[in-house]
């Protein structure tokens, strides 16, 4: 996450496609981005976001969320544009007027953020993503045959969070698809339990939630309990590999409690 403003470069490669900046606010959505900023310009309000243009994950990330947009733009801004130079890339969405959403106990947020979900499922899988296989949890399966629950022909967003599912008075969107994958419908829903377990759910009234969804309701019970092992023990690893973010134990006791949920 950033809150620095861009440089002139930076500034000079958008400004043909935003026209004259008159204003720019830092936001703190996103952490993977070099910027993330606001821009009201001569030619619209867009949301903007850069990395620095070098080889790997970064820039690969927003390569690829450049080339999922068309298809998800039933749930997501629109991309107007896109540039980049020998020192940064950069992408154009308009904005929306959405705020993160909530989701614990009781949030008047919860019915679009599960009609939000509904809706990235019946995406169909683009042509683009035919390749992009789902493997983030692989690593983590007890075994091979653990893996091979994830494949699937879903689209994925696999990053559902309350910063990236914003709601809005009248719409909701789902942003940050800066690593759409190729895997099992219900890999999304899990993330989402996970996430409302981490609010303050629990694990049962979680699962209740996501019960209509239709990904989740017909999923192999099997690949829900692989996905939430799987997740307990990547949680536990980060954890452990960086004691001083906090959050990483906070998720681990979440991803704990959801096994023993799911074992009982």
């Amino acid at each position: 996450m950033t809150e620095r403003l861009p440089d002139s470069d930076f500034l000079a490669l958008v400004e043909p496609f935003t026209g004259p900046v008159k204003e720019m606010r830092p936001t703190e959505r996103g952490f993977m981005s070099d910027v993330l900023v606001l821009i009201d310009g001569g030619l619209g309000r867009f949301f903007v976001k850069g990395v620095r243009n070098r080889a790997g994950g970064r820039r690969d990330s927003l390569v690829r969320e450049r080339l999922i947009n068309e298809a998800v733009r039933a749930v997501s801004p629109g991309l107007r544009w896109h540039t980049e130079n020998d020192r940064w890339m950069a992408l154009g969405f308009e904005q929306v007027g959405g705020r993160p959403s909530r989701f614990e106990p009781g949030s008047p947020d919860l019915p679009a953020v599960l009609d939000l979900l509904g809706r990235i499922g019946d995406i169909p899988l683009p042509d683009r993503a035919e390749g992009w296989h789902e493997t983030r949890w692989d690593t983590f399966t007890a075994d091979e045959a653990e893996a091979q629950l994830f494949r699937g022909d879903s689209l994925i967003h696999g990053d559902v969070a309350p910063g990236n599912f914003l709601v809005g008075d009248s719409d909701s969107w789902a942003v940050d698809w800066a690593w759409p994958t190729r895997g099992a419908g219900f890999i999304d829903p899990s993330c989402l339990v996970l996430q409302l377990i981490a609010a303050g759910h629990s694990p049962e009234g979680a699962e209740a939630l996501i019960a209509r969804n239709p990904a989740w309701s017909k999923a192999d019970p099997r690949g829900i309990d692989a996905f939430a092992g799987a997740s307990l023990r990547m949680f536990r690893h980060r954890a452990e590999r960086f004691p001083e973010q906090s959050w990483l134990r906070d998720m681990e006791a979440t991803a704990q409690a959801w096994v023993d949920h799911r074992s009982a």
